[in-house]
């Protein structure tokens, strides 16, 4: 009669909130964990390989997605800059996914450590990498709006990962893991970029006349809505009702499918052909 009557009553809604939402946080990390592999795998194979291969020489006949060079003969400058920006960018993408993973953390803490600080020092340096090619050797360029969003990310990085190495170095871990989680985000911008065009291009059919609006703007929203997502997440892990839980966590999961259709688009359409 006891164990009849314990099925019946129905579990805590708080507690069932507190994991639905935990469990769209994880949803979300595998899948975006998967696209950022795939990238990471396609930045390896088209990039680095042949530099290693070849020299950075060996780089100009690849270009960027915008078409622009990889290589530009007589510019040691910003040739380095590339080199640097290319190879730091896997090694933060990379890297910056182990962190996350908490089995890592609580079994191999001293990886974890030494992974955090080369993950900081590479994406500080991949920042102003970027800072430099974007300020100092395109400066004839007319994309004045595509600077300053690149800029701004750039600098959040650095913001962004100089707090999270503070709060670690302090000891409050659970402000150093959210500081963390914002860092991820921004590093990975370049990454939501492309998921955002391909959505574009899957909704509209190809490019239309406001394509180039959408690219302008959306050029700050790839690092700037993961981060309101995350702000929203965190204020619903923190403080939100039973309701406000389950809608932060049917939101995520709404945008999780999104993101997963956009990685889908984006490796058949743009990564695998550029390395098949």
């Amino acid at each position: 009669m006891t164990d009849t009557t314990n099925t019946l009553v129905p579990r805590n809604p708080v507690a069932v909130a507190n994991k639905a939402l935990q469990a769209s946080a994880t949803f979300w990390f595998i899948v975006a964990a998967s696209g950022l592999w795939v990238f990471v795998f396609y930045v390896a194979a088209y990039y680095i390989a042949p530099g290693l291969l070849g020299g950075l020489p060996a780089w100009s006949e690849l270009r960027l997605p915008d078409d622009a060079n990889v290589y530009t003969a007589g510019d040691g400058g910003r040739n380095i800059a590339m080199a640097a920006h290319l190879f730091v960018a896997v090694i933060v993408m990379g890297g910056g996914i182990l962190q996350l993973i908490p089995q890592i953390r609580t079994r191999f803490a001293a990886f974890h450590r030494w992974n955090g600080r080369i993950y900081i020092v590479t994406a500080i340096s991949t920042s102003l990498a970027g800072l430099y090619m974007v300020w100092i050797k395109e400066t004839n360029s007319e994309n004045v709006v595509g600077h300053i969003s690149i800029s701004l990310d750039g600098v959040l990085i650095i913001i962004f990962a100089v707090l999270t190495m503070r709060y670690a170095i302090a000891g409050h871990i659970n402000v150093h893991r959210r500081w963390a989680l914002r860092l991820f985000m921004v590093v990975n911008a370049v990454w939501f970029l492309r998921i955002g065009v391909m959505l574009w291009f899957l909704i509209f059919a190809g490019p239309t006349p406001y394509f180039g609006i959408f690219f302008k703007v959306w050029g700050f929203g790839q690092y700037l809505l993961p981060l309101a997502v995350l702000e929203l997440y965190f204020r619903a892990k923190r403080s939100a009702g039973t309701r406000g839980k389950f809608a932060m966590a049917g939101g995520l999961v709404f945008l999780t499918i999104v993101m997963g259709i956009g990685i889908v688009m984006a490796t058949m359409g743009m990564w695998l052909p550029r390395i098949g």
